[in-house]
């Protein structure tokens, strides 16, 4: 994890506020402390093995200072659910976009039990990749489905950091170090405290910001 702030964490708001704005997505200000625009990032690459995207929390502080934390994640499924997919209609693949509200503190399911933001507010789209190899591949005529998927925000089920994504994913957005995203979670609490148990997630891809 990066915490940056001062002049730099300025100007990387700048740059995503102007990205945001280029899309019509709102960049959540205010002069508010600890009002979050929780972002991930898509590598250009795509590649669904490694934990090669990019999350970030840009917010003001509590000294009303413009302060970003950065993490490495994966936005993608791993190879081996791409391979052996969950759900009949393939692989889901969070379309990037806003999804205004969705989020709440709450507990992830599975083998791992865990707090995390959960998506239970609202419905998001999701990509589904049917091809059923390691590959992630979209397209003009790839399916794509709106609605309760339970495409999370979580930690993976080791309580240190991995290199390698495997099955860790089948549409979340998952962090690579688990003691990352206990630090990621104190803030969102924090947020939660102060206005309610409500986050927007935000996903655009690398070339958004060129």
């Amino acid at each position: 994890m990066a915490k940056i702030k001062g002049l730099h964490a300025t100007l990387i708001k700048e740059q995503f506020e102007k990205a945001f704005k280029r899309k019509g997505y709102a960049f959540f200000d205010g002069k508010k402390k600890y009002n979050l625009n929780i972002i991930g990032v898509r590598n250009d690459s795509h590649d669904s093995s490694k934990f090669d995207d990019t999350l970030l929390v840009i917010y003001r502080d509590s000294d009303k200072e413009w302060e970003v934390l950065t993490y490495e994640v994966t936005t993608e499924p791993g190879p081996a659910i791409l391979r052996r997919p969950i759900n009949p209609d393939g692989t889901a693949i969070l379309v990037p976009g806003q999804y205004r509200g969705v989020y709440q503190v709450g507990l992830h399911g599975g083998s791992y039990r865990h707090t995390a933001l959960v998506q239970r507010n609202g419905t998001v789209k999701v990509y589904r990749d049917q091809n059923k190899n390691s590959t992630m591949e979209i397209d003009e005529h790839t399916l794509i489905q709106e609605g309760l998927f339970g495409i999370n925000i979580h930690r993976h089920s080791k309580p240190d950091e991995r290199d390698y994504v495997r099955g860790v994913s089948a549409g979340c957005q998952v962090f690579r170090d688990s003691r990352q995203f206990a630090q990621f979670l104190e803030v969102c609490n924090i947020s939660a405290d102060k206005y309610g148990n409500a986050f927007t997630y935000t996903l655009i891809e690398e070339g958004d910001l060129s």
